[in-house]
């Protein structure tokens, strides 16, 4: 759209026949300052990508150094990705591509501070109480610029452990509940809660969402955790013929606290906890501590084979069948990784372990 003055100067130049040689000549800076931008614009496409994993992660799984090696070029690469969109969108403003610039520059922050750019959470947050002002912006991307901003909050007291950031994220989702009554995701974030909650709070809210008005997903998977609360202060009976060929009956482990680990080799969080795991294992097993894994893998090598190459030497409960698992199915798993605590009587004390798990094993080893 051309400017009042623009159009006037246009109106003003035919209206004197100016030569046309000359209107040529008045057309180019701004030929010119279109290619420039579009040359910026493939540029920044370019700093936009995100970074291959090496080839060599195909063939051999990468080690936890690396991993995090590879998030902090995640990271810096994001940040840097930003400032060039923030460029382009300051240099060409009156570019086709400068508002697809704006978004660019707020989703790369975003990509950047989950990644640990602390530094960049100040310019982000500027950026998204910018955005929410703008009375055109959709109900979607209203909803989805305060709930990032309730995620970063909540990840911010990851310092103080678990309950302080689920304390943290409910708060948020709450107001959240107040502005978006309808919006069904609200619902699933507090599932998010109650998967991380334990005692009476999982109760409360898992009766809560069961009544409520949650979607039917969420309510059937509420049920499912009052389910397993129902099972928690009662004896596990659980008897299987382990992969290795080791034969597995709760029943004949008194004296042992144990750890029930539902989880699968395709699951990344179930594979972010494995150090926490081996750790407890290899701190606590010469105590009486023991890990029994409850696989939900569907091709049997894949577990084998993950089970040798990180050193698992617990016993591994496996039968193909995915999440129709038949174990999983009996407990009510709908989600993994999913951490069980036995005391010494073979009494299931706590379904959600994952929490300072030494600490919990150790409290039960000393009762």
């Amino acid at each position: 759209m051309k400017t009042i003055s623009g159009i006037f100067l246009t109106c003003a130049l035919l209206a004197f026949g100016t030569p046309t040689h000359l209107l040529a000549q008045a057309a180019k800076p701004a030929a010119a300052d279109n290619a420039t931008g579009d040359a910026a614009w493939k540029e920044l496409e370019k700093a936009l990508r995100p970074p291959v994993p090496p080839e060599e992660w195909r063939e051999k799984r990468p080690t936890q150094e690396e991993i995090e090696k590879f998030k902090e070029k995640q990271r810096d690469l994001s940040s840097a990705a930003a400032d060039k969109a923030k460029d382009f969108y300051t240099r060409f403003p009156a570019h086709a591509k400068a508002p697809e610039a704006r978004a660019k520059e707020h989703e790369m922050l975003g990509y950047a501070v989950q990644l640990g750019a602390t530094n960049q959470t100040t310019r982000l947050a500027e950026i998204e109480k910018e955005r929410l002002k703008d009375p055109s912006l959709s109900e979607d991307d209203r909803f989805e610029l305060r709930a990032q901003a309730v995620q970063r909050e909540a990840v911010k007291k990851r310092p103080e452990g678990m309950e302080a950031m689920m304390a943290e994220f409910e708060k948020g989702v709450r107001d959240l509940q107040k502005e978006f009554p309808k919006r069904e995701e609200v619902y699933q974030m507090l599932m998010m809660v109650l998967q991380n909650s334990s005692g009476e709070k999982s109760r409360a809210l898992a009766e809560e969402l069961v009544k409520g008005s949650a979607p039917d997903e969420v309510k059937e998977a509420a049920k499912a955790i009052l389910k397993k609360l129902e099972m928690v202060g009662k004896p596990l009976n659980i008897k299987f013929t382990a992969v290795d060929g080791r034969e597995i009956d709760i029943s004949k482990m008194a004296g042992k606290v144990l750890l029930i680990d539902f989880w699968a080799t395709w699951c990344g969080p179930c594979i972010a906890e494995l150090p926490n795991v081996k750790a407890a294992y290899d701190r606590l097993h010469p105590k009486g501590f023991e890990i029994i894994g409850i696989s939900f893998d569907k091709e049997k090598d894949d577990l084998v084979n993950f089970v040798a190459a990180e050193k698992m030497t617990w016993p591994q409960y496996f039968d193909g069948l995915g999440w129709k698992n038949k174990l999983g199915t009996e407990y009510g798993i709908n989600s993994i990784p999913a951490m069980w605590l036995v005391d010494k009587k073979g009494i299931l004390r706590d379904p959600n372990g994952r929490d300072d798990l030494e600490k919990k094993v150790e409290k039960l080893l000393a009762e």
